[in-house]
């Protein structure tokens, strides 16, 4: 060990209530930001899970036209010239042909399963109450290559679907505000007329706007129900890479030019929102170390003034400006190395331990646990703010012990 840090743990140790208490700042700041960070990003990842599974990574819908416009003006000369813009275009809604588009799709690498759906507005009717709610119509086995509909299955089985012609699946919510169950029939009105299907499954997606409207039905029947014996609505995609998905709808739309929209698109306001909260949480719990930070800094100028006879003799030794500043800069060190590592073991334990506790959480999405996210980003963000803060305080008192002359001291007019 180097007489440096030997002196500048002699220095630490001499005023070690004011230094432990900005260790115990820096050591719950470090924990309280990593279990922020992993709690705000925990729900934000929870939230694109239950989207990706049910309403998939890209959504092909509404045609796009090009409109063409335009305008002749007329010369001092008497001749004539045209402007044409082509730059305008509308959307038609609905996809007209699905089967060609989907062969496009297929031809796109990343492309891992396309489901074509029909939707429409229908009223359902049990022995109870009447309430409206939305229909879509799917091959089931498609639907479940681009969504987790399957794993979303809470009562009945698939099976009983697929071998049931008029079989539904309906949403929880809605089952229980028709306050019908497994094998019971409801009437399902559409256009004037009227349907009966038996409830072969009841799932839940946790979305409980979409648990409370929505029914899958088999496209045969939705075409039915809805008279529209062609076409689709929209066409769902899954990817092999979901975070890709902006890149790959950009190079659909101008392939097949189709208007399509990637979960990031479709979810933008909610992503916007959980980036504001975890940065908010961040800048908010990072006051603590920089209180800490502070505190240390003060702890430090005090020490610089109190040893400066000390100084003097280390310096009258033959101690050059920048061993007098590593000193101060090693005592800096050991608080950031000790805060850091006792605040990431702190970080772990309260993360696993509010991620067991019980908390029910319905809304965007639904849960019974609180959602954390396990990331050694959050750790390193963490440190790296802490070692900012930290020495910065300790650089200042530092530089200022270095600039102490030893005749300064002695004559009673150092600074």
């Amino acid at each position: 060990m180097s007489p440096n840090i030997r002196i500048a743990i002699r220095f630490l140790t001499a005023n070690k209530r004011a230094m432990a208490m900005s260790l115990a700042g820096i050591i719950f700041g470090v924990a309280f930001f990593i279990f922020g960070q992993a709690q705000t990003s925990g729900f934000e990842q929870f939230f694109v899970k239950t989207i990706l599974g049910t309403n998939g990574a890209i959504r092909v819908q509404d045609r796009i036209r090009e409109t063409f416009t335009t305008m002749e003006l007329e010369n001092e000369d008497g001749s004539s010239w045209v402007i044409e813009n082509t730059e305008n275009f509308k959307y038609i809604e609905g996809i007209e042909h699905p089967l060609e588009v989907i062969q496009a799709l297929k031809k796109f690498e990343s492309v891992t399963g396309i489901s074509e759906v029909l939707t429409g507005s229908v009223l359902l009717a049990s022995n109870f109450r009447s309430y409206t709610g939305q229909i879509f119509g799917v091959n089931i086995d498609d639907h479940i290559a681009v969504s987790d509909l399957e794993n979303q299955i809470v009562f009945g089985d698939l099976n009983d679907f697929r071998s049931k012609p008029t079989g539904i699946l309906i949403g929880a919510g809605l089952a229980r505000l028709l306050q019908v169950n497994i094998g019971d029939t409801v009437i399902m009105t559409a256009l004037g007329q009227n349907n009966r299907y038996t409830i072969a499954c009841i799932f839940e997606t946790g979305v409980s706007d979409i648990d409370r409207e929505r029914v899958y039905m088999k496209l045969s029947e939705a075409r039915s129900v809805l008279q529209r014996p062609h076409g689709a609505s929209f066409l769902q995609v899954n990817l092999q890479d979901h975070n890709r998905a902006r890149e790959e709808a950009l190079h659909m739309t101008n392939t097949i030019y189709y208007h399509v929209a990637s979960w990031q698109e479709r979810e933008k306001s909610w992503l916007d929102a959980f980036l504001v909260l975890r940065v908010s949480t961040g800048l908010t719990v990072s006051t603590i170390i920089l209180l800490s930070g502070l505190g240390m800094f003060n702890t430090l100028a005090m020490l610089v003034l109190e040893k400066t006879k000390e100084i003097a003799i280390l310096r009258s030794m033959g101690y050059t400006r920048n061993d007098i500043a590593s000193i101060f800069i090693w005592q800096g060190v050991f608080v950031l190395l000790a805060g850091t590592s006792l605040g990431s073991i702190l970080a772990v334990l309260i993360t696993y331990g509010v991620s067991n506790l019980p908390f029910r959480v319905t809304g965007i999405f639904s849960t019974d646990t609180f959602v954390v996210h396990w990331s050694i980003w959050h750790y390193v963000a963490a440190i790296v703010t802490a070692s900012v803060i930290v020495m910065i305080a300790s650089y200042i008192p530092a530089r200022r012990a270095a600039r102490l002359e030893p005749g300064d001291i002695i004559r009673g007019t150092s600074q």
